[in-house]
């Protein structure tokens, strides 16, 4: 039988926000400071968890119909084919490029192959934790 924690339910809806949009600023930040896809993806996987923790895994599970295993596959897909896109013009497996662009509202920017990689390891952090975790929390019941 689970308790009514009104606070921590409360309280997870306004951390999970603020959890979320940190480990945007730290995936982003990751290709010139510390951080990066990994910690980006393992901070979005601890919001997951602390929304399973406050509510149910069967709700997190309703409220978001997303099978994680997939999560992983094109996490994936995304590393593996931007380091196989570097063949494509003649250079080794990973190979790293970026150039600056003008974007509208940023300015200019600065977009490299290592974001598109990130993204991958970004998603299969998310995805293989998420599956971990969940699957240990349901046997549990």
């Amino acid at each position: 039988m689970r308790t009514n924690d009104v606070i921590l339910k409360t309280a997870t809806q306004l951390i999970i926000f603020i959890i979320i949009i940190f480990s945007i600023y730290v995936f982003l930040a990751g290709h010139h400071n510390p951080g990066g896809g990994f910690i980006g993806g393992l901070m979005t996987a601890a919001a997951f968890v602390l929304l399973g923790l406050a509510f149910d895994i069967d709700t997190v599970k309703k409220t978001i119909p997303i099978d994680f295993k997939m999560i992983t596959a094109l996490g994936l897909l995304i590393a593996v084919l931007t380091g196989v896109g570097a063949f494509v013009f003649g250079a080794n497996f990973l190979t790293h490029t970026f150039d600056y662009f003008m974007l509208p509202l940023l300015g200019e920017t600065e977009l490299a192959t290592a974001l598109l990689f990130d993204i991958g390891v970004y998603l299969v952090v998310i995805g293989v934790t998420l599956t971990i975790i969940f699957s240990i929390g349901e046997d549990q019941k």
